[in-house]
């Protein structure tokens, strides 16, 4: 029986043999879940002058209470004043419009009446300056984006913004996918007799792409030696490294660790104190790298989320903050073997979490009910209602 080591252990090792990817330059339009290999710096400063926040009229507060106000003029964003606000007077302006000069507050609209003809009367008691003042967001020089930082729609605004429009980001990994096991078929073929269809590398190549990377299907191996040993060499000689799928567990034709070490992988664990998915492989050959993930799908599924994709963005310089939320249990859940840290999937409902009916690592249609994974610590037998737990949200 191999030796299960933590799944912490098994993190931090895969953690500590991620190789960085190198960097490129690319579109800021392009760049959506790509993680920057520079900090951004503001070319200017936001916002770059002192503009209205409402739709209003630009005028003096200490004129407020005093006499009608004599409009002088009407400002729409984008265009320069052409003269200031004297005493008595105040401007048509529109949201995002710069701020003449002389004026020291926005009134709203709805804060004014009619008072004869190009005249406004204050109607309120007081008002808010309703001035967005130049520089109070981001000031220039001032760095915006940290190196290391995983680029989503608010980001992107940020490049946008900064006139960053060809951010430098890490280089997407090129990931080859590969299944093994002579029961397996490609989805679009009716299994017979034994056989069933391949649903890993679907699964496997979807989730790729959501971190995302570069990766190919090479297909599935059969259990023979050089089979594997030849599509091995194959994805090794064109991609950063290699998913595979089955394979790697006890039995008699479970051959992918022994193929492994032929093709010169150092492996570096493979068993993991985890349910499911303990025979996980890890190795490194070179700058290369291999998971051997079990052939069950949910372990697969799992072990892709809690292994690999922290793997794949340490490679692009990230570092995958925890993806864990506190909920209460809404429902006791029991367990009998409690020797391994055990992953269920979860319904979220409100602030309360339900476990889905789950049959084990081969009921991948559970995780489509599921909205999050719940972690259960070793050693822990039952969970009662309206307990903290802690769920990690798909």
């Amino acid at each position: 029986m191999e030796t299960m080591i933590p799944f912490e252990r098994a993190l931090e090792i895969v953690l500590e043999n991620a190789v960085l990817t190198g960097s490129q330059r690319i579109s800021w339009q392009d760049s959506l879940y790509r993680i920057l290999a520079e900090g951004i710096f503001s070319d200017m400063d936001m916002p770059p002058f002192d503009k209205s926040a409402v739709d209003g009229f630009a005028c003096r507060k200490e004129d407020l209470h005093d006499t009608p106000l004599r409009i002088t003029g009407t400002l729409p964003a984008g265009t320069p004043p052409t003269h200031s606000v004297q005493p008595g007077e105040c401007i048509r302006i529109m949201t995002g419009a710069m701020v003449p000069k002389g004026a020291d507050c926005v009134i709203m609209v709805e804060l004014t009446e009619p008072a004869g003809e190009e005249k406004i009367r204050f109607t309120g008691t007081k008002t808010e300056t309703n001035i967005c003042y130049k520089g109070e967001n981001i000031k220039t020089g001032e760095q915006v984006l940290e190196k290391g930082t995983r680029l989503l729609p608010p980001q992107i605004a940020v490049l946008a913004s900064t006139g960053a429009v060809e951010p430098l980001v890490a280089k997407l990994p090129r990931v080859a996918v590969l299944s093994t096991g002579d029961e397996l078929v490609e989805p679009w073929q009716k299994p017979s007799d034994a056989r069933i269809r391949n649903s890993n590398s679907s699964q496997l190549m979807a989730q790729l792409a959501t971190v995302p990377v570069r990766a190919d299907y090479l297909g599935i191996a059969p259990d023979q030696e050089a089979a594997l040993l030849t599509l091995l060499d194959l994805a090794f000689r064109d991609h950063d490294g290699v998913l595979l799928t089955g394979g790697v567990s006890m039995g008699d034709f479970d051959l992918v660790p022994g193929i492994l070490e032929q093709a010169g992988v150092k492996i570096l664990f493979k068993s993991v104190a985890i349910q499911p998915g303990r025979p996980t492989l890890f190795g490194t050959r070179g700058s290369r790298f291999v998971f051997g993930l079990p052939g069950n799908p949910v372990s697969s599924l799992v072990l892709f989320e809690m292994l690999v994709k922290p793997f794949l963005l340490r490679m692009m310089g990230h570092d995958l903050p925890s993806p864990s939320f506190t909920f209460t249990m809404g429902k006791t859940f029991h367990r009998k073997p409690s020797s391994r840290k055990t992953m269920i999937p979860v319904k979220v409902a409100g602030y309360q979490v339900f476990p889905v009916e789950y049959h084990g690592s081969a009921h991948i249609n559970a995780y489509t009910l599921a909205d999050g994974i719940l972690t259960i610590a070793p050693g822990v037998t039952e969970i009662q209602t309206g307990e903290l737990v802690n769920v990690r949200l798909l």
